[in-house]
């Protein structure tokens, strides 16, 4: 399967003349878009931050493109020094959706408990284990913690248009799907705010409810302290 990192090393070692690895600020899922994604890479080529920007996306495909290109600090690591991470998921609520957005938003044309919704998103603000909200990773048996610092979870809607964004210090794979996909079983009356705090306390052993689809979720910005980061990829 194509990737944005294979296509990126695929181009970099082209230019290079020499193996290139690109270390991303996380993976996403296949389907799941990114309107911010960092990047980091060496070179040894001397070559100019706007015509190194310029060259890449003449040769990357029409659906990835370079917003901007810096220079970083040897030890700088996109994923290790990421303070925040923010997520939206889109969901479209009306009868018929646009062909059009097929691709970029989850299809809900079901009634919803809004109110119920952005009580149970509240509940997951705060310094949580999210064990109960992340899929099964190939890491699991290094034993690292699943707890996790949100700093903002909210629900809104406009016209036939909902969307869950959150905020946080970092997110296990699948997490914010899991979480929306939840938050979906809150609004149909299945699930409420205190099924939401139980599946937060540490080995209760359940999981939480299905998986939202991979269409609906953007990565929307990924944040650093000090200097900004280099950011030269978009998916």
């Amino acid at each position: 399967m194509a990737t944005v990192q294979g296509l990126l090393q695929d181009i970099l070692s082209g230019i290079e003349g020499a193996p290139v690895h690109v270390t991303g600020s996380g993976r996403t899922d296949a389907g799941v878009h990114a309107l911010a994604q960092v990047a980091a890479f060496d070179l040894v080529n001397p070559i100019p931050l706007d015509n190194l920007r310029r060259a890449l996306n003449r040769l990357l495909p029409h659906d990835v493109r370079i917003l901007d290109v810096a220079s970083a600090e040897p030890d700088f690591h996109p994923r290790h020094q990421a303070t925040a991470k923010t997520y939206e998921y889109r969901i479209f609520r009306g009868e018929v959706r646009s062909p059009f957005d097929r691709l970029y938003c989850h299809h809900h044309p079901y009634p919803l408990r809004v109110a119920a919704i952005e009580e149970a998103a509240r509940v997951l603000e705060g310094e949580h284990d999210f064990s109960a909200f992340a899929g099964a990773d190939e890491r699991d048996s290094l034993g690292h913690s699943k707890v996790r610092t949100i700093f903002s979870s909210t629900w809104t809607g406009a016209g036939d248009r909902a969307f869950y964004r959150v905020r946080g210090s970092g997110f296990l794979k699948h997490m914010v799907r899991n979480i929306t996909g939840t938050l979906l079983e809150v609004g149909k009356g299945n699930l409420d705010a205190a099924s939401i705090r139980a599946l937060l306390e540490p080995g209760h052993g359940r999981k939480a409810g299905p998986r939202a689809p991979a269409c609906g979720l953007f990565l929307v910005s990924v944040e650093y302290d000090g200097p900004e980061p280099p950011a030269p990829g978009l998916i």
